[in-house]
């Protein structure tokens, strides 16, 4: 019963926010704290002819209700919002503005660019301090109604420890665009990235999570669209509680709920990257498509004192301001939908920072990580924070609380260093191998909450970060102004693509060495998805706007031969890291750890097999490096792993710290080929910009290896 002929709503309940139906009729709640009145706008199935206009009849505690019997799924509706147009005072109401639910599960239609759906005369030059009286309805997308799913109660989660969980990044859509054996219509949607194809590669990879880049229904920005672009991330956020209806296909909201089920069945886990930080509707000069009409002096912060404007932490124009009770609860209900409903096991936070902020600034205790902290929902997922944004003090790595994992921007770039052949990156570098305790051995956190990376969407693909000095960002159209300007890349020898043997084989070799820091050190590692393929954005750093195959995954590049070692390199490094517990820890010790009396479970040495002393850490020009852990057996043996690391532009000799014996080589980013072997003699040439992974054991200690 899509419709209801009844023209009048009854009060109905506060609660649940939302559209609920209940099998008699539909519930309608949502939170203003300062409108007048709010009129319920019903739609036909079209979404283009607006047939009734209801007005709730009922507020209780800031919430407006009402209830419309014999209404149903499928039900198109929207809402106007009467109260003060006042922005001086922090108050946009426009009731010619059609608002689309907070709480929308599902949409119809897409926003069309017009200035009608501005709340102010776009061309006036008294700009925001005017009103615009056209109806914004045709140019909106509409709320539908739908069925509560029931949880799928058979669906049984991965429930990846942190300590053995390996994330590839990737987006949906992306992903699978060029992807061969896939109907075109699927493409790039929720149906393809659950494709056996596709899960054959994650199983092929040894991956046990993707994290998607935002799948929350979004905008693409005008200004995008005049240039004939769109928003390819997704970070401009319309709809907290609605998947993008593009990554659907033809199978609506089920279409993620059966993905998601798909994935773990394959013992995949699937974390959502999430925009609460900011939304769609910008800044003062923004258009008006749901909070801001709503009530946007609950749901935003505002400058104080002067109210017109926006506090803009997020460099995107406005900030949700989490330190209003509802506001924080619709965000609570959003996450809790998506692993209630969806499955979902985990969140990796945009622009967290902003999260954590209170009036007064960033605070690891703010009302945002309290409020998950303890909720036994949300408590129990994968959080991840993007640990920075852009205003006062907005760096903030390693000061979240407990249960967050934290994107690590200090590891990229000192692991970027230290390959380029950087001076000083030594000291550095081990720091980050040992999970930049530095940072975040405090409160009893452990070494997973160091989220380690090299790459990720924002920044250079792998294969480009070995390609190119320089970031080449024209088809942006912004004159090679956006993106970040010093990436700690090297093209060694050549801009872009070339046909020298020498630097294509010395950029492969490079590529594997940063890999194999990745995954050989203490922390939880991701992996940009392509990268373990080459893939390359041809130079651009920021292809936020690139919905083409500048950003889709080039699946045919992964079927050459390049791509097949690559992938298999960054495979057996990934098995070898699951294997070998002894070539990360995972957890921190206040004291140094010796699994005998002369025995540290951790050293370090260079390549002449001497453990570095105070001045050989500050020699800048040192690029050779050996960590060196040990542990001991259950049979009172102690086993050794070397992570053996040449910086220069030479080949070295590494001598074998003492006492060692029995060497074994597993991994050798210089010959990806090279399988397990026996090391005889006083040590192994690595050669310039490689690593290896080697492990022995202590001299006279009973005869086994860590493998």
């Amino acid at each position: 019963m899509p419709h209801s002929h009844i023209d009048k709503l009854l009060p109905g309940r506060p609660s649940p926010l939302g559209a609920t139906w209940d099998g008699l009729g539909v519930n309608f709640a949502v939170f203003s704290a300062n409108a007048e009145r709010i009129d319920l706008c019903l739609f036909d199935e079209r979404g283009r002819k607006e047939l009734r206009r209801l007005t709730l009849p009922d507020c209780t505690d800031e919430i407006w209700h009402g209830y419309l019997p014999g209404a149903g799924p499928g039900l198109v509706y929207g809402y106007r919002a009467h109260g003060p147009y006042a922005p001086e005072q922090g108050h946009r109401f426009n009731p010619a503005k059609l608002l689309l639910d907070p709480y929308a599960r599902a949409l119809l239609g897409k926003v069309r660019w017009s200035d009608a759906l501005f709340g102010y005369r776009v061309a006036s030059h008294k700009a925001d301090l005017s009103i615009d009286r056209r109806d914004s309805a045709p140019a909106m997308p509409k709320a539908v109604v739908v069925e509560a799913p029931d949880t799928l109660r058979h669906d049984t989660r991965p429930h990846t420890s942190w300590d053995d969980t390996v994330i590839l990044e990737t987006h949906l859509r992306g992903m699978t665009m060029q992807m061969d054996g896939l109907r075109q219509p699927v493409r790039g949607t929720f149906e393809a990235l659950a494709s056996p194809r596709v899960v054959e590669h994650l199983h092929r990879l040894g991956v046990t999570a993707v994290e998607l880049l935002p799948v929350h229904a979004f905008v693409h920005d005008r200004i995008l669209v005049d240039r004939g672009l769109r928003n390819f991330w997704g970070y401009n956020t319309l709809a907290f509680f609605a998947p993008e209806s593009s990554y659907l296909g033809n199978g609506g909201v089920d279409a993620m709920r059966r993905a998601v089920r798909a994935l773990h069945a394959a013992g995949i886990e699937v974390i959502l990257d999430v925009v609460y930080n900011h939304t769609c509707e910008g800044n003062e000069l923004g258009p008006t498509l749901s909070w801001r009409g709503f009530d946007n002096a609950s749901y935003y912060r505002l400058v104080p004192g002067d109210e017109r404007y926006f506090i803009n932490d997020t460099g995107c124009g406005n900030t949700v301001n989490l330190s209003h009770p509802r506001v924080l609860q619709m965000v609570m209900d959003s996450l809790r939908y998506w692993v209630e409903t969806m499955q979902i096991d985990g969140f990796r936070f945009d622009l967290g920072v902003t999260l954590g902020r209170e009036g007064y600034g960033f605070d690891p205790g703010a009302g945002f990580f309290d409020a998950i902290g303890q909720d036994p929902v949300l408590a129990r997922t994968k959080l991840i924070s993007e640990p920075w944004d852009i205003g006062p003090d907005g760096y903030q790595l390693g000061q979240h609380p407990p249960g967050f994992a934290e994107w690590n921007g200090n590891f990229r770039d000192s692991v970027r260093r230290y390959w380029r052949g950087d001076d000083g990156i030594r000291p550095d570098i081990a720091e980050r191998l040992l999970g930049s305790a530095g940072l975040f051995a405090r409160r009893w956190r452990k070494p997973w909450a160091s989220l380690n990376f090299i790459t990720a969407h924002d920044g250079f693909t792998l294969a480009d970060l070995t390609s190119y000095a320089e970031r080449h960002n024209e088809a942006n159209g912004e004159e090679n102004r956006d993106g970040a300007g010093e990436n700690f890349s090297a093209n060694w020898g050549a801009e872009g693509p070339t046909e020298d043997a020498g630097i294509v084989a010395l950029r492969e070799r490079v590529r594997r060495s940063l890999l194999m820091t990745l995954l050989f050190a203490s922390g939880t590692p991701m992996m940009l998805a392509g990268d373990e393929f080459g893939r390359t954005q041809r130079g651009n750093n920021n292809a936020y706007c690139q919905d083409n195959d500048i950003s889709w995954l080039n699946w045919r590049q992964a079927a050459e031969p390049a791509g097949v070692t690559m992938t298999d390199f960054a495979a057996r490094a990934i098995a070898l890291r699951r294997e070998i517990p002894l070539l990360r820890i995972v957890r921190f010790s206040s004291a140094p750890e010796w699994v005998g009396d002369d025995l540290p479970g951790i050293s370090w040495y260079d390549e002449r097999g001497l453990q570095l002393a105070d001045e050989d850490w500050h020699n800048v020009k040192g690029r050779a490096l050996v960590l060196r852990r040990a542990a001991r057996r259950p049979d009172g043996g102690i086993d050794i792993a070397l992570l053996m690391m040449n910086a220069a532009d030479v080949p070295l000799l590494f001598r074998w710290p003492p006492p060692g014996e029995d060497w074994q080589l597993h991994l050798d980013s210089a010959d990806p080929a090279r399988e397990r072997m026996s090391l005889d003699g006083e040590g192994v040439q690595i050669e310039a910009h490689a690593a290896m992974v080697v492990t022995g054991r202590w001299r006279d200690s009973p005869a086994a290896c860590a493998a």
